[in-house]
């Protein structure tokens, strides 16, 4: 008997008993469904943070601040770790200051190509011409190493003399310019406070500045660039000037952060030389990697319950095969007579248990599209969650993640029809033909 002739024969013995090889089979859709699903979610979330990073860039950019503040921070976040405040000096927030000494000593490190503090500065609100509302707002610097992944325009350029912003979509429709290129170039204001002068004013108008800025471009939607409105050095430095004035020289040179600049490479060798330093330094695809952690613990969880039904449909499996062997007794021993060898025998039922697993993922990967297609328009409607990533599949389907699931799953099969094969390959040809 050809393999291709004992193919064809094992699919054609599933439809002996079509109910029970059909609850078997969707034993196993259920599990594949579960897990093919979760794999293409996957996919579809690190692919687009891949596309983020692929955009912006930053392979050689660092962002740091004292391993002190990001333990304390830490501490804090935990509700069983709470710390006693005392006057020491220990227990002060400068001891969390970035140290000249910790900046000078990185900028030695061999990779290093450039390490300076990044001055706090922070805006009380930003207002347009075609509104007069305010809104609140949080600004972040371009650094050389970023390049903004833009929607329209261009991003601000680094060391201009001009006070530039980068606006993110959300900032350009609330500041009334439904159409992105239209402001570009527009004259926005940002209202800036003077630390010392707020805590004496009885009004907060009397301690802001109101600075005029030029708005250079929009940044692209995407979950890398939902930090806010990134602005010039030019304008940051004017910020944090107001910010500090009158401020004694000490506090206005204390820093929280430091940005780098160095050779992607050596990267990993460099965070570590900072971590002796005193500094813990986080990368782009750090940041990144949170989220990708994060995604992959929920999908692991959810491929655990695909493993529990896959399981399950493995003792279905054995079930349906075992019964198919006390069934086809008769039918095995004049196999056997006839000069079938014991391995094709066990063949001919291992590729019944195969079967099984072929077909359930087959239909749970049809299923899956079907249903990852419907999900990808739904998330996509207007005033859905992903309205604002165009480009952003959730769920994305690739010969890459799909067949390699099969092939789990029709293994998976295999293994658990070893059992069942290896009876009927066992059996003695006379016992079985004497069989009722």
């Amino acid at each position: 008997m050809r393999t291709r002739d004992i193919i064809k024969t094992a699919n054609t013995n599933l439809l002996r008993n079509k109910v029970r090889s059909a609850l078997t089979i969707l034993a196993i859709f259920v599990g594949s469904f579960t897990i093919i699903l979760n794999t293409a979610i996957s996919a579809g979330v690190n692919n687009f943070i891949d596309k983020q990073l692929s955009s912006i860039g930053g392979e050689g950019y660092l962002e740091m601040t004292q391993t002190e503040a990001m333990e304390s921070m830490m501490s804090m976040l935990n509700a069983s770790n709470v710390q006693e405040y005392t006057d020491d000096k220990d227990s002060r927030n400068n001891s969390f200051y970035i140290k000249p000494e910790q900046i000078e000593a990185g900028r030695k490190i061999d990779g290093v190509k450039s390490l300076e503090p990044l001055a706090d500065a922070s805006v009380d609100y930003v207002t347009g011409p075609k509104t007069s509302k305010r809104y609140r707002a949080t600004f972040n610097l371009i650094v050389d190493g970023i390049n903004l992944d833009m929607a329209s325009g261009k991003a601000p350029e680094i060391n201009s003399s001009e006070y530039q912003i980068a606006l993110t979509d959300a900032y350009a429709k609330a500041l009334g310019y439904e159409n992105l290129d239209d402001v570009v170039g527009e004259k926005i204001t940002i209202a800036v406070p003077s630390t010392l002068k707020c805590y004496t004013s009885e009004n907060r108008k009397d301690c802001q500045t109101l600075l005029t800025v030029t708005v250079t471009g929009v940044q692209a939607p995407g979950i890398l660039a939902i930090s806010g409105p990134r602005t010039n050095l030019t304008l940051w430095n004017k910020i944090h000037e107001i910010n500090v004035a009158g401020l004694p020289a000490s506090s206005a040179s204390e820093y929280y952060q430091a940005v780098a600049e160095v050779d992607p490479d050596k990267i990993d060798e460099i965070k570590e030389q900072l971590k002796e330093l005193g500094l813990t330094a986080m990368s782009v695809e750090d940041e990144a990697g949170s989220i990708k952690s994060f995604l992959d613990v929920m999908v692991t969880v959810l491929n655990i319950f695909g493993g529990i039904a896959l399981v399950a449909a493995s003792i279905g499996i054995i079930n349906t095969l075992l019964m198919s062997v006390q069934e086809r007794t008769k039918e095995i021993g004049l196999m056997k007579a006839l000069g079938m060898s014991r391995l094709k025998i066990f063949f001919s039922f291992s590729c019944e248990a195969i079967a099984l697993g072929f077909w359930g993922s087959i239909f749970g990967t049809v299923v899956s599209m079907i249903i990852g297609t419907i999900i990808n328009a739904v998330l996509h409607g207007e005033g859905m969650i992903l309205e604002s990533f165009p480009t952003f599949e959730l769920v994305q389907f690739s010969p890459a993640t799909v067949i390699p699931v099969i092939l789990l799953i029709m293994f998976i099969s295999f293994i658990a029809g070893t059992a069942p094969a290896l009876k009927a390959a066992r059996k003695d040809p006379i016992e079985a033909l004497r069989y009722e």
